[in-house]
């Protein structure tokens, strides 16, 4: 017996995450865990824009990279253990070596990070800078290196949450309803009014 398929049901956020996710008395808030994320992501873009090291550069020929790249998938001598704990990212480290795109990948990282970083100070696409932040500092973390990058992930998880207001004090507040943003659901359609049958004698 086939069971009949129901119609959608949407599920509603409980209080305390409409509050802290929707709620623009929180837009404080997220605008001091914005300006500390983001000041974290320019300030290192910028530092990998303007070294110009012969062996630590980002830029010009990506020597940096391909440094952080050949220290982290190196494998030591027993009982050392790897920075990668992962054998398939080791391989994709190992690829990038191999294909020499350090060129092309330190430029992508630098301007990535310094973009991620104009974006959330400034509070333009916070929960897409937030995103694309989060994904580096999960590659980070997969080549071995925690510093920061733990906690810049958990702020930049709630800040993708808080997407919708988390940009309010900021460039967000005009951008978002320019996209259509926040949604509105439509009016629903009144019923048609029909005019009274005249009574007939």
């Amino acid at each position: 017996m086939a069971i009949p398929l129901k119609r959608n049901t949407v599920i509603a956020d409980p209080p305390i995450a409409k509050f802290l996710f929707s709620d623009t008395r929180m837009a404080v808030v997220w605008f001091i865990v914005r300006l500390y994320v983001g000041y974290s992501w320019l300030d290192a873009g910028w530092h990998k824009i303007i070294d110009v090291g012969a062996k630590t550069n980002y830029i010009y020929d990506g020597s940096g990279i391909l440094a952080f790249w050949q220290r982290i998938a190196a494998i030591p001598a027993a009982p050392a253990k790897p920075l990668i704990t992962y054998d398939w990212y080791r391989g994709f480290i190992q690829l990038l070596i191999d294909t020499n795109a350090q060129g092309v990948m330190g430029k992508v990282i630098a301007f990535g990070e310094t973009a991620v970083g104009l974006g959330l100070i400034l509070g333009a696409f916070v929960g897409i800078a937030a995103v694309a932040g989060s994904f580096m500092n999960l590659n980070f973390m997969l080549a071995g290196s925690a510093s920061t990058n733990p906690v810049l992930l958990l702020l930049a998880i709630l800040l993708i949450l808080a997407w919708k207001t988390a940009g309010y004090i900021g460039f967000d507040r005009v951008l978002l309803p320019l996209l259509g943003t926040p949604w509105k659901a439509k009016a629903p359609k009144s019923a048609p009014r029909f005019a009274p049958t005249p009574a007939t004698a």
